[in-house]
Order: structure tokens, then C-alpha cells, then sequence
């Protein structure tokens, strides 16, 4: 797989009829996945302005620090025939694109993470032209992937399965969470990713907190342990992956916990297929742990989309009545939390298919019990 199979240049005349479609008269996408998803440069997010300008009507060009300017040719957006254009230091940016706009511009998409300081300068130069949000269309582009992505998502998939293929290396009894934490870290990096993006490991009672940060507890005999990992591939996509580890024998109260959790999450991937909708799916693992009388304790939605960023659409939540289509990518990560004791949550990354669903991560789902 080479990089323009993942960044091919039709996805820019793509995103510019899909703008015009919005009522929009152009996109200035900043650093940021959308910037790499349509031009596959991975720009620095910069205090010095970097926009790629999609105009409906005229060419699109990619405006950068002149001293970024060998960077962006190098990137698979210097094979696509755009103009790529650096500007000096004494120059404002700003001025710069809106004197190369089409004049009489009603409306125009800005990328949802472009800085604040940045929308307003091009408020500054736009005074007349209103800003909605590039994600509002570019999320529709998005949120289906190409057999190439896909294929980037099954490499992202496999470099975290290896780590946790590797748990028993680091995690045991007498060692604090900081300690297997920064050896999880370093094995990301080494199993085929360039980006650690998050370590989570919730020994005992911080495995009630979803979102536990790395701490200097020591882990303890018969601690069930929550690890949460992920990191970014080389061609940019992303990996998340959860299971769940108890270091010696776990709590029998744990043990059925984690039966209910292991039922709900794969009725909840077996389910995944074409035409189901987001809170369906949430609600087939939903409505286990609630029979099962864990419902007050599964505090979030059951997933996330996931491709350039970790978390995109679609977002797999009670209230969405978004259809499942061929090509989403997503999270099914049901969790059960109870405050101060203990905690699990099975995570796998599941493409939906055009008759079913594929689940990326391949390791075992059961209960790990290390020595």
C-alpha cells in the first residue's frame, strides 16, 4: 500500500461538489485531519497560517510558511496538481487568500479545529462572508472508508493487538500503573505505530474511571485491570483497543461482571450490518448490562467512529438514528463501572460490511488472568 491509494487526488473535486452542494463558496481547511485526508500532507499545527483554499468555482491551492514549503511538496499533496505556494515572513497570509478569492463570497467552510485566533483574522479579510463548519460536509465524505483506508485500519489494528499480545511482559503485582504505563508506551512505537496516542491502564478501583490517567498506584494481587491503548500508523490512521487483565484471581463478583460485559459487546458486533441504526446498536449491549442490573453503571455511548482522528463520526449513541452503511469504521466498547471497586470495558474496532460486520482486533475477548 502506498500513500496515494490513501490520499487519491479525486477526493478534492469530491469535497469541492460536496461544498457546493452545502451552499458553500469554498473550504480553508487548516493543519488537522481534514487537511490530510484531502491532500495527505500531515502539516504542523503552527502559529504561521497553513490552509489548503477549495474555491467551488476556480483552482484550489495550498498556501504555506515558505519554510514549510519542501515539507508540503514532499507529502503525497505535491503528486496532486495543485498548486502548492509559500509565503514570507512579512506577508499576511490572510490578505493573501482573500485577494485570490472569487469576490462576493456569501459563505465559506472553515475546518473544525481551526484556532479561534485564525477564523477571526479571516473574519478580518472577510468581513462580508459568513463561516459554517467544513465538518458539516466533509464528515459525509469522511465517515465511509475506501478499501484503502480500511486496509490502514486492519495494519492500525494488528501493531495494537501485538501489544496486548505482550501484556504479561509488563503487568504484574508491585509495579504502579506509571511503570507498565511507559513500558506499554515505548511497545506501541516499536509494533508498528510512529504515535502513542493514549495509555489507560485502571488497576482496582481506577478501573471504575473510564478515562483513568497513569498514576503511581501499585498494582495488587487479585486487581482486575482495565488497558485502554492506541496510537497512529505511519499513514496516518489509528488504532484503540481495550481488554481486560486481572493480575492472580479476581473478585467472583468481578468474574460475573465481566461474563455480563463479554455477552453484551458481542451481541453487540455479531448485530453490526448495513441499515442498523447507531442507537439500535447501542441499545442491543444497553439493554444486556440493564437485564443483568449494571445499567446505571455503563455511563457512556458504546462507540466511536475512527479513522484519521480517533474519535470521528459516526458516533455509535442512544438518540443517533443514523443507518450503518458499507465502510463506517467504529468503536463497540460497552463498559460496566462501579465507583471505588473495580471496572471493565471490551473495545474492539468493527467495519460494517456490505452483509455484516468485520472486527479488526483479533485478540481473545475473555477475561485475561495473569500470574
Amino acid at each position: 500500500m502506498i500513500l496515494t491509494d490513501l490520499y487519491p487526488a479525486d477526493r478534492l473535486e469530491r469535497a469541492r461538489e460536496a461544498a457546493a452542494g452545502a451552499g458553500l463558496d469554498a473550504l480553508l481547511i487548516s493543519p488537522g485531519a481534514d487537511l490530510r485526508y484531502l491532500t495527505g500532507y500531515h502539516a504542523l499545527p503552527l502559529e504561521r497560517l497553513t490552509c489548503l483554499v477549495l474555491p467551488v468555482d476556480g483552482e484550489p491551492f495550498l498556501l504555506v510558511p515558505e519554510l514549510e514549503r519542501p515539507a508540503a511538496l514532499a507529502s503525497p499533496a505535491g503528486n496532486l496538481g495543485i498548486e502548492i505556494t509559500g509565503w514570507a515572513e512579512t506577508e499576511d497570509p490572510y490578505a493573501l487568500i482573500a485577494a485570490r478569492l472569487p469576490a462576493g463570497m456569501a459563505r465559506v467552510g472553515v475546518d473544525n479545529h481551526m484556532w479561534a485566533e485564525k477564523t477571526i483574522a479571516f473574519r478580518a479579510v472577510l468581513p462580508d462572508t459568513d463561516q459554517a463548519l467544513a465538518g458539516e460536509v466533509l464528515g459525509r465524505l469522511r465517515i465511509r472508508k475506501t478499501r484503502a483506508e480500511v486496509e490502514a485500519l486492519r495494519r492500525a489494528g494488528a501493531a495494537i493487538d501485538r501489544v496486548h499480545a505482550r501484556m504479561g511482559e509488563w503487568l504484574r503485582a508491585g509495579r504502579t500503573e506509571r511503570e507498565v504505563g511507559r513500558d506499554i508506551a515505548e511497545a506501541i512505537t516499536t509494533e508498528g505505530h510512529v504515535r502513542t496516542d493514549f495509555v489507560i491502564v485502571g488497576s482496582g478501583p481506577h478501573g471504575a474511571s473510564p478515562h483513568h490517567e497513569l498514576s503511581d498506584r501499585v498494582i495488587l494481587p487479585g486487581d482486575p485491570v482495565v488497558v485502554d491503548i492506541g496510537g497512529t500508523t505511519e499513514d496516518g490512521y489509528c488504532s484503540d483497543s481495550t481488554r481486560d487483565y486481572v493480575v492472580g484471581e479476581p473478585p467472583a463478583e468481578y468474574r460475573r461482571l465481566y461474563e455480563v460485559l463479554l455477552t453484551a459487546q458481542r451481541a453487540q458486533t455479531d448485530a453490526v450490518r448495513p441499515g442498523i441504526t447507531a442507537e439500535q446498536l447501542d441499545a442491543i449491549g444497553r439493554d444486556v448490562i440493564t437485564d443483568a442490573g449494571f445499567g446505571p453503571y455503563f455511563i457512556h455511548r458504546t462507540g466511536h467512529g475512527i479513522g484519521l482522528e480517533t474519535h470521528e463520526e459516526p458516533y455509535i449513541v442512544a438518540g443517533s438514528a443514523l443507518p450503518l452503511e458499507p465502510g463506517m469504521a467504529f468503536s463497540v466498547e460497552p463498559g460496566i463501572y462501579l465507583p471505588d471497586r473495580f471496572g471493565a470495558r471490551i473495545e474492539d474496532i468493527v467495519i460494517c460490511t456490505d452483509d455484516g460486520g468485520e472486527r479488526l482486533n483479533r485478540t481473545s475477548r475473555e477475561l485475561v488472568v495473569l500470574p
